[in-house]
């Protein structure tokens, strides 16, 4: 009788890994591409804010069509000025961001890497999330055009305490739909992004009013809605 040969453990391992890394591309299409077309019912932030604090949150999503056109390109001058023409990642800024903060990358995260992360993950800093975030993100932008990826993160992202996307924060915070924001007011909700439980648009102290002036001076800068009419 001839006895079967057993196959190398080396190769079994590899199959394994394949196997493995072919699940979670597998899972990762399925998390991002269908939102592509459909609008995400929560995010992972949303459901740990009803979690920590037991109370619901406030958003109702809205088109890209119903949203000022004062609300997308103040976010954009806010926090990604090169979101029309990058893939995901602004290394340029991360560069800068490494050298002038010891190694820590406050402020260098694109509108797509901050997406990713408000949909699917977690608050947090260590590398492990850095790299999921990372692929998430490379997903996001092969499969989303950047139209969607900005009306996505204008639904979903916060603007205070239990308050996400425009539709709530514009009606909350000024009593309006986001139809009808102007660009000051555009440029108050921009402008307490980095911060949102501890800036208001409603109450703006004295630094939200300087860097609502400051991003009003980039969306001119930048020529106006007109700079996200490409996409």
């Amino acid at each position: 009788m001839v006895k079967r040969r057993r196959k190398p453990r080396g190769r079994r391992l590899r199959r394994y890994l394949l196997i493995a890394l072919g699940c979670v591309v597998l899972a990762s299409l399925v998390l991002t591409v269908p939102l592509r077309w459909i609008a995400p019912p929560t995010t992972a932030f949303m459901l740990s804010d009803r979690v920590q604090h037991g109370r619901p949150v406030h958003q109702q999503w809205v088109p890209m069509e119903e949203i000022s056109s004062a609300l997308p390109i103040a976010v954009v001058a806010s926090e990604d000025q090169k979101f029309p023409d990058h893939f995901g990642f602004d290394f340029q800024s991360l560069s800068k961001a490494l050298r002038e903060d010891r190694g820590r990358m406050r402020g260098a995260s694109t509108i797509s890497q901050q997406l990713a992360k408000n949909l699917y993950l977690w608050p947090g800093r260590s590398l492990s999330r850095k790299a999921i975030e990372a692929w998430l993100t490379v997903l996001i932008e092969l499969t989303w055009p950047k139209h969607r990826i900005l009306e996505v993160y204008l639904n979903v992202v916060e603007f205070g305490p239990q308050v996400y996307g425009v539709d709530a924060a514009s009606r909350r915070f000024f009593g309006k739909p986001p139809g009808r924001v102007t660009p000051r007011e555009a440029a108050l909700l921009a402008a307490v992004l980095p911060a949102p439980k501890r800036m208001s648009a409603a109450s703006p102290s004295d630094y939200v009013r300087k860097r609502a002036a400051e991003i009003e001076a980039d969306v001119i800068s930048l020529g106006g809605p007109r700079y996200l009419s490409g996409l």
